[in-house]
């Protein structure tokens, strides 16, 4: 009878860190994220120091999905004492009080310290980018466009670089809050929200979908006399049309740009956005070759019924004068990148069919008379416009903004266009680049340590250097804490071999791991502390060799009176934390 019992409980406990591991994962990331940032001296965990390690897997403590975990941290400051003009960055928190308060978004929090978001180490994805904002920075070519004269004030020196991801991950360097027009990079926003409301049959009758080969302000249609596509001046001003006349036609101007302005800031997440109304006069002003395609336009019957040619003009031009920064543009990238749902916010802003098409066109039409070669050198979706912006999409992955006033003679960013290259010859972005066997380039979307192999070694190096912390964030991102070398030495035998006491005390009592386990020459950890001298660890291990062993005992007992129940008490024994 004992001896089917230990058999049977043998088996349970050697598979109950297994079996229980997701289940521990879901109650217990409040205590070992609480453990991971505590002061050891005091068992308090600085909120400031939470926050910077939080900053530095991609997300802000500004972002909107963590708005339940800011205020609770506000509240919980002024309900202790705290002082106005002291940050609630400065408390200190208890186990209790961080429980309460990082509860609400604590699945968000948990995978951004878990690196479950699309680039898992954005630390080393981050430093990629500062190289390439600096390296183009010394880059010196190109003219700040002048035709427009508020344009040509810009200062050449500006350079600004700002990313946000599909899990909203953000990082920005450079001239990155300094609002710019958006010029042509309203253009697939625009075509965007008109394909949303009308659908692709009916903007395709008015706008094609084909590389026009010219200037963007060419006076040229194609052969069917419509704008080659919504990418070039006459193709956007035509979507303005379909916007003011098709979608919601009761609206006045003002009110459709309100509706307009409202779907960008929706896009953006709520994020900073303007409208500078010195350009739109510029813009207005300098318009002798866009009103020529509006008129020409007009002669071919391209536009719908009951167009007013003067309200689309200064409607287009409206759109082209709306302002924001380099941040709040990598937003509106991202939620294109996310199928049309922004990542900071998780409002569903766009249909993902209607994002699909406005990427083709992005990639075969977005970079002016340079499109075709920016789609083979690059190979990514983007859009530039003549204030120096470059507005970036890598499907699936991220959205990036740049933004240099300098421009070269076909109208794009020399610095953006340069980072973008800088991109892809370093990742494999490109989006013909094999993600298999690209073995030249890196892929950023990959774990650091995604094979089995490597994580057993960053386990063990943990383990036999005493650092808790980083044995911490192996468990709570999922790691078997019971993996092995080739020798069958545990991350357990090297903590005891090392006398690290921190370490087999949480292996042992936070991971349930086995107490006892051998290597291949037969040693167990207690063996491992005793050969190199390490009492206290000898100690423990044999103080809760003792209480195991008194708790199979009493189990035992327990089963002797009832032979039917004996393998549930058995794993009832093993799921109740063991002494």
């Amino acid at each position: 009878m004992l001896a089917r019992f230990l058999s049977e409980y043998s088996f349970i406990h050697d598979s109950h860190y297994m079996y229980t591991r997701d289940q521990d994962q879901a109650t217990n990331a409040e205590d070992v994220l609480f453990d991971m940032f505590k002061n050891e001296e005091t068992g308090l965990l600085s909120v400031g120091k939470f926050l910077a390690a939080l900053r530095i897997t991609g997300l802000r403590k500004n972002d909107p999905r963590l708005q339940e975990f800011s205020d609770l941290l506000k509240k919980e400051h002024a309900k202790t004492g705290g002082h106005e003009g002291i940050s609630h960055e400065t408390q200190k928190l208890d186990r209790e009080q961080f429980r309460s308060i990082i509860n609400p978004n604590i699945v968000l929090i948990s995978r951004a310290f878990r690196h479950q978001f699309i680039i898992p180490d954005w630390a080393g994805f981050t430093k990629h980018i500062e190289d390439f904002y600096w390296k183009c920075k010394t880059n010196t070519e190109g003219k700040v466009a002048s035709y427009i004269p508020q344009l040509a004030r810009m200062n050449p020196e500006y350079w600004g670089v700002s990313v946000c991801t599909i899990d909203g991950q953000r990082f920005s360097i450079g001239d990155t809050l300094i609002p710019f027009t958006l010029q042509s990079c309203s253009k697939p926003l625009t075509y965007a929200i008109a394909l949303d409301r009308l659908g692709q049959e009916v903007v395709h009758q008015y706008v094609g979908q084909e590389p026009s080969g010219r200037n963007f302000n060419e006076l040229v249609l194609d052969y069917n006399k419509k704008p080659h596509n919504p990418m070039i001046n006459a193709g956007a001003i035509l979507i303005c049309s379909l916007l003011k006349t098709l979608v919601k036609p009761e609206m006045g101007l003002a009110e459709k740009f309100d509706f307009t302005m409202d779907y960008f800031k929706r896009l953006a997440g709520g994020e900073n956005l303007g409208f500078n109304n010195a350009v739109f006069l510029s813009e207005r002003e300098a318009a002798d070759r866009n009103y020529a395609l509006g008129f020409y336009m007009r002669e071919h019957n391209c536009y719908p019924d009951k167009t007013n040619l003067r309200e689309i003009m200064d409607f287009y031009f409206q759109c082209c004068a709306m302002e924001a920064n380099c941040e709040t543009m990598s937003v509106m990238a991202a939620t294109l990148a996310n199928g049309g749902i922004c990542p900071i916010t998780e409002e569903k802003v766009l249909k993902p069919d209607s994002v699909r098409d406005v990427l083709s066109l992005m990639h075969s039409c977005g970079m002016y008379d340079y499109s075709g070669q920016f789609a083979f050198k690059v190979g990514i979706p983007a859009k530039s416009g003549v204030s120096g912006s470059l507005l970036v999409v890598i499907p699936n992955v991220m959205g990036i903004c740049m933004w240099s006033p300098p421009l070269d003679p076909l109208g794009n960013s020399c610095r953006g266009v340069q980072f973008c290259e800088e991109l892809v010859r370093e990742f494999n972005f490109h989006r013909y680049d094999n993600l298999k066997h690209a073995t030249n380039k890196k892929d950023p979307r990959r774990h650091k340590y995604e094979t089995k192999g490597l994580s057993i070694v960053n386990l063990l190096f943990s383990a036999a250097s005493g650092d808790v912390t980083a044995m911490r964030r192996h468990r709570l991102s999922g790691m078997d804490m019971t993996l092995s070398d080739y020798d069958g030495r545990t991350a357990l035998h090297l903590a005891a071999s090392e006398g690290h006491l921190d370490c087999v005390e949480f292996l042992i009592e936070q991971c349930g791991v086995l107490h006892n386990p051998k290597d291949r020459w037969g040693k167990r950890p207690v063996d491992e502390a005793e050969t190199f001298g390490h009492m206290q660890v000898v100690e423990y291990l044999n103080n809760y060799a003792l209480a195991y062993k008194t708790e199979l005992e009493n189990k035992q007992n327990e089963c002797v009176d009832d032979n039917d129940s004996c393998s549930k008490t058995a794993e009832t024994a093993v799921q109740s934390p063991l002494p």
